[in-house]
């Protein structure tokens, strides 16, 4: 699966986002509901915060969890202690089960790192039984999510964006609901959630960065040392904003879309 995400850490992943993904995961499944008994495919599962949220929200018969990225399942695999939960190595564009597996198929923050996502969204049609759901849920990484516009945009006012990035696939309204209708499901809807990520200080919010996982950290490691040291000077400045270093709070948002597998 070629993808716009390096997968290099996991500790750091989880500084950096997937410490958040328990507040994302419980909005997301708000929106698509969590009936018991089910078997459930959590598609880029990551380190695991939706497939833990799934297990914990509802008596399902079974979680799996498929990534591609083995530093991530193998945090993920450390952490489980549900024997219904099994992590699988795989891509989503090439899932490793056979038609009508699956109750349901839910996707968290992975679609949009993918070239073209649409591939990932008819595998996941494919694994779900008639009258199964597909749901995903995306950052909206242009205008929902200025902790990071935060970065970004200091490291463009520096000189040292090279490679903008900040629309992604699907990161628009409309984007998912035109795809789940196009990949043949029926009953779509596309809405938005939004929630808050809090930082104890500058060295919680800028520390992760440094691990080079996912496009941001990216960035950050991309630099020369004394672009870094600059970058992290300017990004204080920003972030504190004329206050004492301390707790710092953002609102975030992020688009969740939801379909039925035709009957």
């Amino acid at each position: 699966m070629a993808n716009n995400y390096d997968a290099v850490d996991a500790e750091g992943y989880e500084k950096l986002m997937g410490r958040f993904g328990d507040t994302l995961a419980a909005a997301f499944l708000g929106f698509t509901g969590h009936p018991a008994g089910q078997t459930i495919l959590d598609v880029g599962c990551g380190t695991g915060a939706l497939t833990f949220a799934l297990a914990a929200r509802g008596d399902h018969a079974s979680i799996v969890g498929i990534d591609p990225a083995e530093p991530y399942l193998a945090y993920a695999r450390r952490r489980n202690t549900d024997p219904r939960i099994r992590f699988d190595s795989g891509d989503a564009t090439a899932l490793p089960y056979p038609d009508a597996s699956f109750d349901r198929a839910c996707c968290q923050h992975v679609l949009q790192f993918l070239p073209d996502p649409f591939p990932a969204v008819a595998e996941m049609r494919r694994v779900v039984k008639p009258g199964g759901m597909v749901a995903a849920c995306v950052w909206d990484g242009y205008g929902g999510q200025p902790h990071l516009r935060m970065l970004w945009d200091t490291a463009s006012a520096l000189g040292f964006d090279r490679d903008r990035c900040l629309f992604r696939p699907l990161d628009s309204e409309g984007e998912m609901e035109a795809m789940w209708r196009r990949a043949g499901l029926v009953d779509v809807r596309q809405d938005q959630i939004a929630m808050r990520f809090g930082f104890a200080d500058f060295a919680d919010y800028w520390t992760p960065f440094l691990s080079g996982d996912a496009p941001a950290g990216q960035l950050v490691a991309s630099l020369t040392a004394e672009q870094r040291t600059a970058l992290e000077k300017q990004v204080r400045h920003v972030f504190l904003s004329g206050r004492p270093d301390g707790p710092r709070s953002f609102v975030i948002a992020a688009w969740i879309c939801k379909g039925i597998v035709p009957t």
